[in-house]
């Protein structure tokens, strides 16, 4: 599976699992960093095997715009966006 930075995700396991992230940087080929602007904040992003992440189709979200542009970006927009998902 081939994630991008600013693709949506799911969590298939672990402790988060059930949850939805943000992908904001690719670490290698197995790994990527995460934020949900919640548990998981900006300033420290869990770093996920990408076995465990489960891609959503592409979403149309100002959130997922910025970090693939490089702007700068905030936890309570994330968790915003984040909650939409969710419900």
């Amino acid at each position: 599976m081939e994630l991008h930075v600013g693709d949506v995700v799911y969590s298939r396991a672990g402790r988060d699992q059930g949850r939805y992230f943000l992908v904001i940087e690719l670490v290698d080929e197995q790994y990527v960093l995460i934020t949900d602007g919640k548990l998981r904040r900006l300033e420290a992003p869990k770093r996920k095997k990408v076995k465990h992440l489960k891609a959503l189709p592409p979403q149309d979200l100002r959130i997922c715009e910025k970090v693939r542009n490089g702007e700068k970006l905030t936890n309570s927009e994330i968790r915003r966006e984040m909650a939409s998902l969710s419900e």
